[in-house]
């Protein structure tokens, strides 16, 4: 089997616009085949595709568990507690140079997190539905092992910036407010979006979304914003997108 390079799987999403735009006739003649406009159908049913979160969702979260490994509870703050995702990264960065930690040490904690118990079995299931991405506001440092893990599914996500001696001096956000600004982008070209996720940085793409559910959040967030459904279980999530597919 190819292996699968870190550099082509965290460029996937690059070829996301491409691929729906265009399509290759490969009866042309020559080493390579020109690129035709696609002629978009309209009026016809539009294409689904899952946006699911990654923390929460399908694996644990990384932060609580790398404070656990550290014994620094301050750690364990995740976007289910602060809102604001820059504050939330610029906090924990602050830590992590208090006690001289870097990318190294949470990479070893990463080595030894597996997908949540049916998360693989679930997101197998989908695949076989129709199309999913994950869009996570985690960073390709990360992310790799547990994509491994979860058999190579396509993510969106972030980058850490790293200095040489591994120590984490920043971070660089795909986009700004990345998760609703990629399910709009898959909206632009002729995507129906059906999103799910667990915490405040994952209203804005269940908002925008045809469909939106929120799997394993806390009651604050369920009260709060009481028009989505709530789910705890995989089979109930999964029942629930099939159906919004089959409408």
């Amino acid at each position: 089997m190819k292996k699968i390079s870190e550099e082509h799987f965290f460029n996937q999403q690059a070829c996301v616009e491409a691929t729906n735009l265009y399509v290759f006739d490969t009866r042309t003649r020559g080493s390579r085949a020109a690129p035709q406009k696609k002629k978009l159908r309209h009026g016809g049913k539009k294409m689904e595709i899952i946006c699911l979160d990654l923390e929460g969702v399908l694996v644990p979260e990384i932060w609580i568990a790398f404070a656990e490994a550290s014994g620094i509870p301050e750690l364990k703050k995740t976007t289910r507690d602060e809102p604001d995702y820059d504050k939330l990264m610029n906090y924990r960065l602050d830590i992590l140079a208090e006690h001289n930690l870097g990318l190294k040490e949470i990479q070893e904690t990463i080595a030894k997190i597996d997908p949540l118990p049916g998360a693989k079995e679930f997101l197998d299931k989908l695949r076989s539905l129709t199309q999913v991405i994950i869009i996570s506001d985690t960073f390709t440092q990360f992310a790799s092992p547990l994509m491994k893990k979860l058999g190579w599914p396509t993510i969106m996500c972030n980058s850490l910036e790293v200095a040489s001696d591994g120590k984490i001096t920043g971070f660089k956000m795909r986009v700004e407010n990345s998760k609703f600004t990629t399910v709009k982008a898959l909206q632009s070209i002729g995507y129906e979006t059906i999103a799910s996720g667990d915490s405040f940085n994952d209203l804005g793409m269940i908002k925008a979304s045809k469909a939106g559910f929120l799997f394993r959040t806390t009651e604050q967030i369920k009260k709060d914003y009481p028009e989505y459904p709530a789910f705890e279980d995989y089979d109930d999530l999964y029942n629930a997108i099939e159906k919004v597919i089959n409408s």
